[in-house]
């Protein structure tokens, strides 16, 4: 009997993905002091650019997987290459949005760029905790502590980010 193919890693993997990096590429242009413009260009850029980079990554890394298995007689059960990348690809994307939303929004709540870059961190933030909150349940640890983490990480990620957009932006 074949098993119900599991999704719910590629959404975890792609999820935090898309919202880690989308959100470092706001952040560092943000430090940088360039216009929402430039932000939304290059976050979009790159939330299509790598989103399409992870789901084929993890449909090439699935489809190895499957072949090494296959020379080797072993079980093939639970793999599919093309489901695991479309929804590593659909989940980087979707949730990838979240920091963009602050630069959509932004001009018709008449926020300024500052109040913009504050309002995508806030929901940034709550939607990396949540990611996190949602992997705890699944593999049974602890969700607030999973939620912490994975919103540590992506806070980390975007502040390093912010800093070097900065201090670029310096020298140049």
């Amino acid at each position: 009997m074949k098993q119900k193919y599991n999704w719910l890693p590629d959404f975890v993997y792609g999820s935090i993905d898309g919202v880690v990096t989308t959100f470092a590429v706001v952040s560092g242009v943000q430090g940088a002091n360039l216009s929402a413009t430039i932000i939304l260009i290059l976050g979009f850029a790159n939330l299509l650019g790598d989103g399409f980079s992870m789901g084929v990554g993890k449909y090439l890394s699935d489809k190895a997987q499957v072949d090494h298995l296959k020379n080797t007689n072993k079980d093939l059960t639970d793999i599919n290459p093309i489901k695991g990348g479309l929804y590593t690809f659909m989940s980087f994307n979707a949730l990838g949005l979240i920091p963009l939303l602050g630069y959509i929004v932004g001009p018709m709540l008449k926020l300024t760029l500052d109040g913009t870059f504050i309002f995508t961190v806030v929901i940034t933030l709550a939607s990396l905790f949540l990611i996190g909150v949602i992997k705890g349940k699944v593999v049974n640890t602890s969700k607030l502590f999973a939620g912490l983490q994975t919103m540590t990480i992506g806070g980390l990620a975007a502040l390093i980010a912010y800093y070097v957009g900065f201090f670029v932006e310096k020298l140049v």
